[in-house]
């Protein structure tokens, strides 16, 4: 049984995931918790190395399909050798991504249906699931914008078409209305201060932290 919490930040290129993991696993450890903060695809040897076949090469290198099956693989490696281990020994966990991304990408991007997607989580993940999900919306073109001057290397996904990115949002926004026990939405378009800000008031709230 797990004794530390999961969180997990999602939203579409450029909305400051990573920016804003970051800050939250500071500002967790200033509260005194033991802090893993890990990514997908990623956060394991294994999965690093399917990162790599993922977010690089020609937009058309992988189907729809396909990139489902290897997101699947990385983060059942990434459970099992991170993040499972991470929250047995009582840490939290932060991760930039988790499923959500895999549902809206693949889902609402590529056109696989949800049915397969939540018979991959169920073989891959089972009833697992974080504890918080902040989800950073902005608009489409917006973030795709602000992915294009940081350069992240990411040239994969954000070279895929404005409408694809579009459907990702309505993706992003759905799941969050689908789950709002889990979810909390962030209007990604604030400052970084801003942003940050309110995802330490929402975590106070949904998880009851004091500041």
């Amino acid at each position: 049984m797990r004794q530390g919490k999961f969180i997990t930040l999602e939203g579409g290129e450029g909305a400051g995931k990573s920016t804003q993991a970051t800050r939250l696993s500071e500002g967790l450890r200033r509260r005194g918790l033991e802090v893993l903060q890990t990514r997908e695809p990623g956060g394991s040897v294994g999965a690093e190395a399917l990162r790599d076949l993922l977010i690089h090469g020609e937009t058309a290198r992988w189907d729809g399909p396909t990139e489902a099956l290897l997101h699947y693989a990385a983060r059942r490696d990434h459970l099992v050798k991170t993040i499972w281990p991470a929250l047995n020994q009582g840490q939290w966990v932060v991760c930039d991504r988790f499923a959500d991304s895999t549902l809206a990408y693949q889902g609402y991007g590529h056109g696989i249906s949800p049915e397969a997607l939540y018979g991959l989580y169920a073989f891959a993940v089972g009833d697992f699931a974080p504890d918080l999900t902040f989800i950073l919306d902005l608009p489409a073109e917006l973030g795709l914008a602000r992915a294009e001057e940081r350069n992240s290397g990411g040239a994969r996904y954000e070279a895929m078409d404005l409408a694809f990115h579009e459907r990702l949002r309505c993706g992003f926004l759905e799941i969050a209305a689908a789950h709002p026990k889990r979810c909390v939405v962030i209007d990604a378009q604030q400052s970084r201060d801003a942003v940050a800000e309110a995802i330490e008031m929402a975590l106070q709230e949904r998880l009851e932290l004091r500041p």
